[in-house]
């Protein structure tokens, strides 16, 4: 098989993961999808060093978090705002719709590398040193980013809305 066809093979099956992801980290879809544009273009230009790794979900994984991280450090990200226009499909019915608006919100207030922090603890169940690895910085650090962050949240959600996890140190 070219080395193109895996390629596409693995980005097809993981792009919707990919996604949710990505719109886990910036809390906009479009957003999102220019992530997991920027990120599969890395990973598409480092596809042998990747393939080599032996984890191709923590490869992609991680590759998506730092293009996360990396556009927070720029300006431009302020300059356009997308979420204003509020085209964010609607939520789907079955859960606690108030509630789940409610912990978007807190989660977007929150800063980036709590928020990506949360997202490979809780979404992506990553343990903590895989976050470390992921995000380069030690098992303490991830600590103290979930605590915070959880405390954060605590802070800006209605007592009565969720319950949150325990963090322990």
């Amino acid at each position: 098989m070219p080395a193109d066809a895996g390629f596409t093979e693995y980005v097809t099956a993981r792009a919707p993961w990919l996604r949710k992801v990505a719109f886990l980290l910036c809390g906009d879809w479009h957003r999102a999808d220019d992530l997991v544009q920027s990120a599969v273009t890395k990973l598409y230009t480092h596809w042998p060093r990747a393939v080599r790794a032996g984890n191709l979900d923590g490869y992609a994984r991680r590759t998506l978090v730092n293009t996360f991280l990396a556009e927070q450090r720029t300006s431009w990200w302020r300059l356009v705002d997308l979420r204003a226009a509020d085209h964010d499909p609607p939520p789907t019915a079955g859960f606690d719709v108030e509630t789940a608006l409610d912990l978007r919100a807190a989660i977007d207030r929150l800063p980036p590398r709590q928020r990506a922090t949360l997202v490979l603890r809780y979404y992506c169940d990553l343990p903590v040193g895989d976050v470390a690895k992921t995000l380069g910085c030690s098992p303490g650090t991830v600590k103290s980013q979930t605590a915070r962050a959880v405390d954060a949240l605590r802070g800006l959600l209605p007592a009565e809305s969720l319950t949150l996890p325990e963090v322990t140190a």
